[in-house]
């Protein structure tokens, strides 16, 4: 038998066996390198912007706030493959691979023809995905010598995994906290403290930027935006220390191109190609991470595939916000970034999916949709409780309220391929559990929960302030 034709036995069988229902990769085929999609990107982010000039900000510069191996990867978009440190991917192993499971509790609970995967990230002591750069950052702040971290978190996933990310490498770490988040999810700001992190409400009067914001906006909930204006003042005013960030930019979405990485790593194996992906989208991270190497793939002309962002209809950014330059906080700190944005100064509702809570998007994905190559949807929240109750009685697994964002339009697409009687295969991202969430789960099964979507005039407040950006 030749060679071509032993390849065409083992690709039968590939296709005709069982999948099981969890797939984990061998330690051996653990990826050991991230992915930098934008390598393969015809139009590449537009760079970040310093706000004091206006002008494409420098590695100098940008190594005032951040570490200088994370502003090398900021600003590198031509390098495909950047190694895994040692001291990174030894630590992955402790809780890597992530399993890429066959929802088949979830198929049969919607009786549909579609095969449906989710890559699941929650199976580690921090609970998500956010670990994947919380590790490395903490890993290169410590390789710089430095002797603190600050930054912000929404629902608390990111705080927790950099806690305790920090604890590992021996570093000092102050969280700030969106403060709708710090109050509706105790459980998860005590995690930090326990891993030996400072948590403060933000925004606070423990910053410039905080008052600030305090007195334009007096009692506000606080944003994504605000709490990384007061992270980054205070890494400013601390020696030794730097500003680092969860989401958003594209040094974490290198890190996250792990996940995907290992999700078509473990289909290829089986000779499964999805046909849609699909992924909750705030800042970016999560969504990012997933698609990156099969959009690559699609850049390269290898494969096409259909990709689906899922933002909160209380925080539209890509579908009802406007591809600009805008800064990514509200204090007017940071970088600008040319994103899809909802402005700088938009105040999110109160939701109980707060680490979606940002008034932009990744300049990554955004660059994406904007050519086309990414769709965007939006869902409200209490559809997303429905749809977090089905999962977790059909999969047996609590989902995080951000996830179950992703959950909600995957059970939507699969409902799709049963009336259109097509056999599709989905994959989505569970980024991670929802056990910290219960405070919200809580009132979803009272019935205390409703749905907030922000009228055009509303998202107009925010969005006129752009055209004064810069000026």
């Amino acid at each position: 038998m030749s060679t071509e034709e032993m390849q065409k036995n083992v690709n039968v069988m590939k296709k005709t066996q069982e999948i099981p229902y969890k797939i984990y990769l061998p330690e051996e085929e653990l990826p050991r390198a991230w992915y930098n999609v934008r390598a393969d990107m015809k139009n590449k982010p537009a760079p970040l912007l310093n706000p004091a000039t206006m002008q494409p900000i420098t590695a100098e510069e940008l190594g005032q706030v951040f570490c200088e191996d994370l502003v090398q990867q900021e600003l590198d978009d031509t390098t495909a493959d950047f190694p895994i440190p040692d001291e990174v991917f030894n630590f992955y192993k402790m809780y890597r691979p992530a399993p890429l499971v066959r929802a088949y509790f979830l198929e049969k609970a919607l009786n549909t023809p579609a095969k449906i995967y989710y890559k699941f990230e929650g199976n580690n002591t921090s609970g998500s995905h956010k670990l994947n750069s919380a590790i490395a950052q903490a890993y290169y702040a410590k390789k710089q010598g430095l002797k603190s971290v600050t930054t912000e978190t929404g629902a608390g996933q990111w705080g927790t995994a950099l806690s305790m990310a920090c604890a590992f490498f021996g570093l000092d770490c102050h969280v700030f906290m969106v403060k709708c988040s710090y109050e509706q999810k105790p459980f998860r700001r005590e995690v930090m403290r326990t891993y030996g992190a400072d948590v403060t409400p933000s925004p606070s009067m423990t910053t410039e930027a905080g008052r600030k914001i305090l007195a334009e906006f007096p009692g506000t909930s606080g944003s994504l935006g605000c709490a990384i204006s007061e992270a980054v003042e205070r890494a400013m005013n601390t020696p030794s220390c730097r500003y680092v960030l969860g989401s958003v930019l594209t040094q974490v979405l290198l890190h996250q191109s792990i996940i995907g990485l290992e999700a078509k790593a473990a289909l290829d194996k089986y000779g499964v190609k999805p046909d849609v992906i699909i992924g909750c989208a705030g800042g970016g991270s999560n969504v990012g991470g997933l698609i990156s190497p099969f959009m690559g793939a699609k850049l390269r002309g290898e494969e096409d595939y259909r990709f689906i962002a899922v933002e909160p209809a209380s925080c539209p950014s890509l579908t009802r916000g406007r591809y600009a330059y805008d800064y990514c906080d509200t204090g007017r700190i940071c970088p600008l970034a040319k994103m899809y944005t909802l402005g700088s100064s938009f105040m999110p509702s109160a939701s109980h999916s707060g680490g979606l809570r940002y008034h932009g998007m990744s300049p990554v994905v955004s660059q994406l949709y904007d050519d086309r190559l990414i769709e965007a949807t939006t869902v409200e929240q209490t559809k997303v409780f429905e749809a977090a109750r089905l999962f977790a009685r059909t999969e047996g697994t609590l989902p995080a309220p951000e996830s179950s964002h992703a959950i909600c339009v995957a059970i939507n697409e699969a409902i799709r391929c049963r009336e259109e009687n097509k056999a599709e295969t989905i994959l989505f991202g569970l980024t991670g559990t929802g056990y910290f969430d219960m405070v919200s789960y809580g009132k979803f099964n009272d019935g205390q929960m409703g749905d907030y979507i922000p009228t055009d005039e509303e998202l107009a407040i925010s969005l006129n302030k752009l055209d004064l950006v810069g000026k």
